[in-house]
């Protein structure tokens, strides 16, 4: 029996605004209402705290990790339904019901996909993502490193001497352009200079001036 159910179920789990839940949580704001605009990690720890955006980062990793998982313990290891499943989870995030479809970037939640996937991959990505915003303190472009590589990392990295399946390089490019996508607004702050750099808010009560 085919397990279209894992569709709806690796929505559903991309889908929970963990970012949003979390800050509501600890002081009632709406995240989408401070500094970028965005519920990801990098948004909540310039106006919640470190902490609050540490959990957030788990969380939306997880979220991921979880979908592509149950894809695989539910489709007999089946590669195909994990990349499914991985692809449907970063949309859930991008665009949750919850949310009126306005959602995160996918970069937290596009590492945790590909952990059942091709970890070694993540591990670079995850270096890659730390080298550029220790030189240069910009959570984006980081991200945007991150994003760019990833294909060309599953594509060395997914199986030694051997390329992954097309449907798999297929599934990483697709969300590759999908956080890309997501990311043209802090493409174009970063190319006129106008990017905010990534630092924590000492008490997360302070909402930064919205950049649209």
């Amino acid at each position: 029996m085919t397990p279209y159910w894992l569709i709806g179920a690796a929505y559903i789990l991309g889908s929970i605004p963990f970012g949003w839940l979390i800050v509501k949580a600890r002081g009632g704001q709406d995240v989408r209402a401070m500094g970028s605009g965005n519920i990801g990690a990098a948004n909540v720890i310039r106006n919640a705290g470190v902490f609050a955006g540490a959990l957030t980062l788990i969380l939306d990793a997880g979220k991921g990790y979880l979908a592509v998982w149950l894809a695989g313990r539910y489709a007999g290891g089946n590669l195909r339904w994990m990349m499914i499943a991985a692809i449907v989870a970063v949309i859930g995030h991008m665009f949750p019901v919850w949310l009126n479809f306005s959602g995160g970037k996918g970069v937290a939640t596009g590492l945790g996909v590909f952990l059942p996937i091709c970890r070694e991959a993540v591990i670079f990505a995850v270096v890659l993502w730390l080298l550029v915003v220790a030189f240069w303190r910009y959570s984006s472009l980081g991200s945007i490193v991150a994003a760019a590589a990833m294909p060309v990392l599953v594509y060395f990295l997914y199986e030694p001497r051997h390329a992954p399946p097309t449907y798999i390089m297929e599934g990483t490019i697709l969300i590759s352009l999908l956080v890309l996508w997501k990311h043209r607004s802090n493409m174009q702050r970063l190319l006129s200079g106008e990017e905010t750099r990534l630092r924590a808010h000492r008490n997360g009560s302070r909402p930064e001036k919205l950049k649209k």
